[in-house]
Order: C-alpha cells, then sequence, then structure tokens
C-alpha cells in the first residue's frame, strides 16, 4: 500500500470522539488441574486478574494507540467499577471529560475466567435501559461542549441503552452541521436509524438482521455472495451512508459505497486466538484513515490489516501504529 507509513503517521494529528456504550472487562487468569466434585465444571485456580476499558471504551482505546486526540463519551454508574474504568482511560491519556457519571446507573462489567488460554466462563454484570430525558438532556449537552473540537466521531452500539433515537438524531444532525466524519458500528437489535452517516460498520449477521433477510451461509469466493451484495445494497439504501463496510470474519471485509463498484480485502489473521475487541479495532482504524484523508478503500485495508493483529493476542487487545507499519510491510 504506497502512502500507508505517511496515512498512519497523519493518524496522530486527529481528534476522534467515540459514543456509546463503556464497560469495564475484567479477565480472571487461572489454571485447570481437576473437575470440580460439586459439578461436573473445572476448578480454575486464580493466579492474576486484569482490567480493560470494554465497549466505546476500547474503541478510545485502540484510538490512543495513533493518536493522542481520543476521546470518549458514555455513562459510567458512580460504583467501584465505574471508578475504576475512569481511572484506566485517564491514566491512558484519553479524554473522560464527555463522560456522564450518574448515581443511579450501573456500570456494566464483563468478566472472562481464562484458563490455558481458553475462556471458561464469561460473567456479565448489568442493568441495561434507556437514558433517561433528564440523562439525554445532559448528554446532548456533553456533546455539544465536545464536538466542535473533533475531526471524526465513532459511534459504537453495544445495546446498552446509551444510545437512544433522540441522541443518534441529535448527533447526526451535528455532525452534519459542523461537517464531521460520524462512523456507526451498530447493533444488531435497537434498531437505531443513523441518517446520512459518513459510514456503517455491521458485521456480515447484522447487516442481514438490518436488512430484514434471514441470514444465509457464507459463499466462496465472497465476490459471489449474491445475498451478501442484496443485503448491503438494502442497506445503503436504507440507512442513506457513504460507505458501508461490512466485516465478514475469515472472509475479510467487503466496502460498498455509492456509485462504485463492491471491494473485497481478504483476511490478514495468521493466527486466532480471540476474537473480543476486533470490531472495536476494526472500526477505529477504519475511521482513523477516514479522517486522514484516505479513500475508503484504502482505510478499510488499513482496518482489515490492524484487525488481522488483534485478534492474535488474548484478551480485549489493540494495535500500536508499529504493529501495523510492520504488517504492512509484510508479503
Amino acid at each position: 500500500m504506497s502512502g500507508a507509513k505517511d496515512r498512519i503517521a497523519g493518524f496522530a494529528g486527529k481528534r476522534v470522539l467515540a459514543i456509546g456504550d463503556l464497560m469495564l472487562d475484567e479477565f480472571i487468569w487461572g489454571k485447570v488441574s481437576r473437575i470440580s466434585p460439586e459439578a461436573p465444571v473445572p476448578v480454575v485456580n486464580v493466579t492474576g486478574e486484569s482490567y480493560y476499558p470494554g465497549g466505546a471504551a476500547n474503541v478510545a482505546r485502540n484510538l490512543r494507540e495513533f493518536t493522542k486526540g481520543a476521546a470518549v463519551m458514555g455513562i459510567v454508574g458512580t460504583d467501584a467499577h465505574g471508578q475504576r474504568l475512569t481511572e484506566l482511560l485517564d491514566a491512558t491519556g484519553i479524554d473522560t471529560a464527555a463522560v456522564l457519571r450518574d448515581g443511579s446507573s450501573s456500570t456494566t462489567v464483563k468478566t472472562r475466567i481464562v484458563a490455558r488460554n481458553q475462556q471458561v466462563v464469561r460473567v456479565d454484570r448489568e442493568r441495561p435501559g434507556p437514558l433517561t430525558e433528564a440523562q439525554t438532556r445532559r448528554a446532548m449537552e456533553l456533546l455539544d461542549q465536545a464536538i466542535g473540537g473533533v475531526d471524526a466521531i465513532v459511534v459504537a452500539d453495544y445495546g446498552k441503552g446509551f444510545l437512544t433515537q433522540p441522541l443518534a438524531d441529535y448527533l447526526c444532525r451535528k455532525a452534519g452541521e459542523l461537517g464531521k466524519i460520524l462512523t456507526v458500528d451498530p447493533h444488531p437489535h435497537t434498531s437505531l436509524r443513523w441518517s446520512n452517516a459518513t459510514a456503517i460498520k455491521p458485521n456480515r449477521t447484522e447487516a442481514f438482521l438490518a436488512a430484514g433477510m434471514r441470514p444465509s451461509d457464507p459463499v466462496e469466493p465472497v465476490e459471489r455472495d449474491a445475498a451478501l451484495l442484496e443485503a448491503g445494497r438494502k442497506l445503503m439504501s436504507l440507512w442513506g451512508t457513504r460507505s458501508l463496510l461490512i466485516t465478514l470474519g475469515e472472509q475479510g471485509m467487503a466496502l460498498l459505497e455509492k456509485d462504485a463498484a463492491p471491494y473485497f480485502t481478504p483476511a490478514r489473521a495468521k493466527e486466532v486466538f480471540d476474537v473480543s475487541g476486533a470490531g472495536d479495532t476494526a472500526i477505529a482504524v477504519f475511521t482513523l484513515g477516514l479522517a486522514a484523508g484516505a479513500p475508503a478503500p484504502e482505510a478499510a485495508e488499513l482496518a482489515n490489516r490492524a484487525s488481522g493483529i488483534v485478534v492474535g493476542k488474548l484478551g480485549t487487545a489493540t494495535v500500536s501504529a508499529a504493529e501495523l507499519e510492520g504488517a504492512l510491510e509484510e508479503k
């Protein structure tokens, strides 16, 4: 990719706001040596614990690998988990001024117990629900304060309730008025409308569900997947977006744009250890590419390379600029 290193270097000067559901990812690491006498389940002897920003906070964490201008917006509780999450974000230099701290909310925590590099179980602690009218008004105020100083906005919807249609409409209107790049990683069960977003990035299943179609089996080669292309065309019309980037797992990515032939980029992963957060990495790097002036196909290639790196790591991982540059040098 000619000039890709210069493009990645250009990420450093961009300021991007990640908006969406904030979570705390907890990893409990251990060893399994026996089966419990109480039930047919493994006994995990804990050897360590790790905490990482999750959800939209992980998108911000991925952005921060490339630029000091990473900011995040969402809601956390005033509980210990919310405090830990904001402290983690602050410690990495992510701007948390737009984070709404609310005592009536409960911070979402996803706990993964891992032994021998295998996830044994995941425990979710959450109380999902839409924002109240008062919380929505406060979120709009925080958005007004943050949006003027950013080059792009990336939305990560995990269906936990922070993103509502009134807030989505307000965000789309403000982004359009100010000429900001707006990318969206949607959730298939929220059915939110993102009017005139710059780009929307569903995965294959999400694309079919959003298009009102029954998901079909992948076709090889992907260029001949007529059902996938039909779903993509429906979504382009339904969402009115300039670009539609569909992530396809081991088949890579498909990019659809108005008045252009579909663009396909194959998967780049060497080994797959953990797909946790791969979508966060993809939307973060894709958005940075667009903000840095890359055409959508080039931004998709960079996002695909970054995703191929992160799935080779265990846990909620990120990709550095040096790692992405190194991947581009490989044949």
